[in-house]
């Protein structure tokens, strides 16, 4: 977001004047506009990109719950994509009735007239649009300790003043408080902890850098060891020097010609292995498949009758190459 400008009237009412919301904030919107900001940071290198999303929750009177957030579109610079968020909504609306769009989230130190212009643009969904400001230190502008919350989060309800006989939209801050059900505690807890499949992945990528970083350290002293007894700053010790020598001998046996053509060689022969296993897999294959094709064909004979293993045969001859029943007719 951009600075705020120092002639411009504020849009905050001063702390006198209180607001009588009872708002609730969940874990669940606190990590994901967090992680919207931080993406954004990554993808657009900027220390303060663009940051737009709706509030979802459910409200009862003057007590409101932020349950959960979703990210919007923008279009032409500033201008909410409306398309966008009315399907949205109705997505969430029928995984979970009972929420409603309530407000919306950006990040900035505090609010100005840039806020009340896209506030405008959220009345048509709610009269009174809350907004939820992520204020974290800017590098461009001074820090400000928060002082009022524990979190990073200051809430805004809109209201109307009346300055000289003129209206216009402004905001209060709101206190709210965290609100935490038994399964959003166990939900962040777990991802606080990168997830019970995580740990143990993390606990072995600790350690084979641990052991890189060990052996870095102590290569590094050998080097500067040797680097040490060249400039006669440290007194050579031959043992040691030997050791080294047979150690750096040792590392370039890997590119030695006879060692490359017998990783050759034996590369070749793993390959042919496997080359022969699948031209036999082949084979049996294909061999399969021309047995099944003969019984295919022998089949389609028999069923014409000129098949050779069975269908219609013609008559058995006698012994005198009559038929039996012509040889019992005349005798």
């Amino acid at each position: 977001m951009s600075a705020m400008e120092t002639d411009e009237l504020p849009v905050v009412l001063p702390s006198t004047t209180s607001s009588g919301l009872s708002l609730s904030l969940h874990p669940l919107p606190i990590l994901n506009i967090s992680e919207h900001l931080t993406r954004l940071k990554l993808q657009t290198k900027s220390n303060s990109p663009f940051v737009l999303g709706a509030l979802l929750g459910t409200q009862n009177g003057r007590e409101i719950e932020i349950v959960n957030t979703f990210e919007l579109a923008v279009e032409d610079g500033e201008k909410v994509d409306h398309g966008f968020l009315v399907s949205r909504r109705d997505q969430y609306k029928q995984v979970f009735p009972s929420l409603e769009f309530i407000g919306w989230y950006s990040v900035a130190p505090e609010p100005t007239s840039r806020h009340i212009a896209l506030h405008e643009q959220f009345t048509n969904y709610t009269s009174t649009p809350l907004l939820l400001l992520l204020t974290p230190s800017f590098p461009s502008l001074p820090t400000k300790a928060i002082t009022n919350q524990t979190l990073p989060f200051k809430a805004f309800e809109p209201t109307i003043e009346i300055r000289d006989r003129k209206t216009r939209s402004v905001y209060v801050e709101a206190a709210y408080s965290v609100e935490t059900g038994e399964a959003e505690r166990i939900a962040v807890d777990w991802t606080a902890r990168g997830g019970e499949g995580g740990t143990s992945l993390e606990s072995h990528l600790q350690t084979q850098r641990a052991a890189v970083k060990m052996l870095h350290d102590r290569i590094l002293v050998l080097v500067q060891y040797v680097a040490d007894v060249i400039a006669g700053q440290s007194k050579p010790d031959h043992a040691t020097l030997r050791s080294l020598s047979a150690l750096v001998a040792s590392l370039p046996a890997s590119e030695s010609n006879g060692f490359r053509e017998e990783f050759d060689i034996e590369y070749e022969d793993v390959q042919l292995t496997a080359y022969l296993s699948t031209l036999t897999k082949s084979a049996s294959i294909l061999n399969d498949l021309v047995d099944k094709q003969i019984i295919v064909t022998a089949g389609g004979r028999d069923e014409r009758g000129g098949g050779p293993a069975g269908g219609r045969r013609g008559p058995r001859l006698g012994r005198h190459g009559t038929v039996p029943g012509d040889w019992d007719r005349f005798h």
